[in-house]
């Protein structure tokens, strides 16, 4: 794609989620973060009624019709470019021809939202060449929707979310029933620091799909709407009434909803350790009633929880591999990578991929 004078850039960042693990789709509480990797989508019109994209991960280039109606059953990578472009056309809107290149310094099937990056990213590209916005609650809505058609995967709303509306140097606290926001300031204090497992995952295989039907079960045998309506105060008297496995789940996610509203109170008041004990209990959680960690997930954690300036470490993102999360003192954030890399080396057997980041602003046109 030769450079127009009407092509733009649009980047989109990948996310990672301090706290708040299968959460979202049971209508609880959120915390993620922006961080500084994402997609970056460079755009530009083009005559006729074509799409046509290409990306640095290779797979084949897309040439998309966008003059007939778009609709699901794409296999590849098109599947989320697809979804986003029916939903505009859902809405009535007239998405002219296009050329895109996509390029990415963020891993796929690691757990930092890369479909989201995506979605989120060929939305705004389109809002862009159309000249006109929808709401952000509503782009993200609209991505939500097309991984859920189009991709298979019945995700909450947290992706979406988090890469549409987060805030430089905040974290992004989300109620997933009301869908009311709130920015968490993070400050200089402390850093993240990513870990990648080099286990891919791919949620649209099934096991993400198994536990929000386990999630569900477990509701409606208890008589509520969603598992967010079950306290932990009452939870106790409740269990009994549950399978073995729906059981654990609803202790999962119950739990954890818990530890979000601590883990945000915590971060308000910059303590911490507090927050850092918060993320090793959810990760113990995620791995021994939710089922949904790996033995190099676990690994990690148990070699980088207990260094020295390391608040704490856990699992992030839909689980099955992908990558871990590990918030650090932000003064000491560069030697402690160096010591994370090197415990994770001796107890993987190989050097993992991991960075530094700091919470990065949502999806914006540069």
């Amino acid at each position: 794609m030769s450079r127009l004078p009407d092509q733009f850039a649009v980047v989109a960042p990948g996310r990672v989620n301090l706290i708040g693990e299968h959460t979202d789709y049971n209508d609880g509480f959120v915390l993620p973060q922006a961080i500084e990797r994402g997609l970056r989508i460079a755009a530009c019109h083009r005559p006729g009624s074509h799409a046509l994209l290409t990306s640095d991960r290779g797979g084949p280039p897309l040439d998309i019709d966008l003059g007939s109606a778009l609709v699901a059953g794409r296999t590849d990578w098109g599947k989320y470019v697809t979804g986003v472009l029916a939903g505009f056309q859902r809405l009535g809107w007239t998405i002219p021809g296009f050329e895109a290149r996509i390029t990415a310094d963020l891993p796929s099937g690691g757990g930092l939202s890369s479909s989201a990056a995506l979605e989120v990213g060929i939305a705004t590209v389109v809002e862009t060449l159309a000249g006109r916005t929808l709401d952000p609650v509503s782009k993200a809505l609209l991505c939500q929707h097309a991984e859920h058609e189009f991709a298979g995967v019945p995700c909450g709303i947290m992706d979406q979310f988090a890469v549409t509306l987060a805030r430089h140097d905040h974290a992004l606290f989300i109620d997933c029933r009301s869908r009311e926001v709130a920015h968490v300031p993070l400050g200089t204090d402390v850093a993240v620091l990513v870990i990648d497992s080099g286990v891919k995952h791919a949620l649209g295989d099934g096991g993400y799909a198994a536990r929000r039907r386990d999630c569900e079960t477990a509701a409606r045998l208890l008589g509520r709407q969603a598992l967010r309506d079950v306290s932990s105060i009452e939870w106790p008297s409740l269990e009994r009434r549950l399978p073995e496995q729906e059981r654990r789940r609803a202790r999962h996610v119950i739990t954890e909803n818990d530890r979000v509203l601590a883990f945000k109170a915590a971060a308000g008041a910059g303590d911490w350790p507090a927050a850092g004990r918060l993320m090793l209990a959810s990760h113990a959680s995620l791995r021994d009633d939710f089922e949904v960690s790996c033995r190099e997930l676990d690994l990690i954690c148990d070699a980088v929880g207990p260094l020295d300036g390391v608040f704490g470490c856990r699992m992030t993102g839909g689980g099955f591999g992908g990558c871990a999360v590990a918030l650090v003192d932000g003064p000491r954030a560069s030697k402690i990578e160096a010591l994370a890399r090197a415990a994770c080396t001796a107890a993987l057997g190989h050097a993992p991929d991991l960075f530094l980041t700091t919470a990065a602003a949502g999806t914006r046109v540069e």
